[in-house]
């Protein structure tokens, strides 16, 4: 799915914000939970972009931890890009390896998409607004006006990461998917 995404994500208008057909994504969702082949390479784009987004939403307390959702939500007002990027690698560090490794790649995708913007019309802010929820969540619900300000903050959060991912996980998440 990810090298999908690499490959086809980058010039695709609206990628992560237009979604895939919801029946075709069902009866493939079906199939991957069964452990049948799949080939995604002859579907549409959108339903890779939707099926992954399901994925990412369906990881157990999230990919970033619900459990540190309050601490991934303070980073954003901290004072200056460094001391961000320094929390954000000691929050990286408590998450496990298995997230770690899924989010370099994730975000390595982000950053590829990201590069050709205008012409996928997908900056940071706007794959932050697709992606963000699928990434993070609070651990309990609360209120509907606490929750918007909740996601509003984790929506910042990923299009930091997404613009910083390079100096966060390093300048190789540009190279690992190789030359595909």
């Amino acid at each position: 799915m990810l090298s999908l995404l690499y490959q086809e994500g980058p010039s695709t208008e609206g990628i992560f914000r237009r979604s895939g057909s919801a029946k075709i994504c069902k009866e493939l969702k079906e199939k991957l939970d069964s452990g049948a082949e799949v080939d995604l390479a002859c579907e549409s784009i959108f339903v890779t972009a939707s099926l992954f987004k399901d994925f990412l939403r369906n990881i157990p307390g999230s990919i970033l931890s619900s459990q540190l959702c309050d601490k991934w939500v303070s980073v954003m007002d901290q004072g200056n890009n460094e001391e961000k990027i320094k929390s954000i690698q000691r929050l990286i560090e408590q998450l496990p390896r298995a997230n770690v490794v899924l989010l370099r790649y994730i975000f390595g995708v982000l950053h590829g998409i990201e590069m050709r913007s205008e012409e996928n019309q997908m900056n940071a802010f706007n794959l932050a607004i697709c992606i963000a929820p699928s990434l993070l969540w609070p651990p309990v619900s609360s209120t509907p006006d606490i929750e918007s300000e909740i996601t509003k903050k984790i929506s910042s959060l990923v299009q930091f990461l997404t613009e910083n991912c390079c100096r966060i996980f390093g300048e190789e998440i540009t190279s690992l998917f190789g030359e595909i």
